[in-house]
């Protein structure tokens, strides 16, 4: 029989990875990364295969935090957005000038 694990210890951060936001114990994938998928359509399944060396379980994990920490989680979403778009209009700037 396995061991049980306890849930609390699927969820870290590391100030040296990803600047410290919640990512999946041991791995550098972050929760932000794992609700982007989920939120693109796929099923908590199809990321642990998509990224191969996670389990359903830690998918779950992610998604719980999301759930329990839901404007944190958001407002780096949002951010990340509004960061990736200010790129996008600097680089065509760039480019037409």
């Amino acid at each position: 029989m396995s061991q049980a694990v306890d849930i609390g210890t699927l969820i870290d951060r590391d100030p040296r990875i990803r600047g410290g936001r919640p990512l999946i114990a041991g791995t550098g994938v972050t929760v932000e990364r794992i609700v982007r998928w989920y939120r693109a359509g796929l099923e908590p399944r199809e990321i642990a295969a998509k990224f191969g060396h996670l389990s359903v379980g830690q998918v779950f994990a992610a998604l719980a935090y999301w759930q329990a920490n839901r404007e944190e989680i958001d407002t780096d979403i949002e951010t990340d957005d509004a960061r990736a778009e200010e790129l996008e209009r600097k680089a065509r700037g760039a480019r037409s000038s």
